[in-house]
């Protein structure tokens, strides 16, 4: 399922809650400016990186399979800092999720990211997804202030 730029500004303004995958702790990156941006604009972020204990003061996850249950069962939105090659391992995660829990709704990957196989995988567990497109330019432009 295709989430054109139509539903984008709907995506931004209804969904709060991000698993973050490859939240990063260098401030430098935008894998913590963009949760940061987030967080700073209402959103509750949970970071997903193995090497990280926390990001941005928050509890850190491993992978999306490590969220408990019950945290898993609150994530809207998958938003994804990896590269192109991992998309499809990561999307499976989300598959996954969305079949145990239910959640998420989106699948995100950010600007350069992008994967036909992930695409693929995410529209047989129909789980909406958006590629090569930051979470934050879509908030800063749709969002409601």
């Amino acid at each position: 399922m295709l989430l054109t730029n139509l539903e984008i500004p709907d995506i931004v303004n209804r969904y709060k809650v991000v698993a973050v995958v490859g939240a990063s702790k260098n401030p430098e990156k935008d894998a913590h400016t963009v949760p940061a941006y987030l967080v700073a604009h209402g959103f509750t972020v949970i970071p997903v990186n193995p090497t990280a204990d926390t990001v941005l003061g928050i509890k850190a996850y491993p992978t999306l399979s490590a969220l408990p249950d019950e945290l898993a069962k609150m994530i809207d939105i998958v938003d994804v800092f990896r590269p192109s090659e991992e998309l499809a391992d990561i999307a499976s995660q989300t598959a996954e999720m969305k079949r145990k829990t239910g959640r998420p709704f989106v699948f995100w990957a950010q600007l350069g990211i992008k994967s036909e196989a992930a695409r693929d995988i995410l529209t047989r567990a129909a789980v909406g997804y958006v590629m090569d497109y930051c979470i934050r330019t879509a908030h800063q432009e749709y969002g409601k202030a």
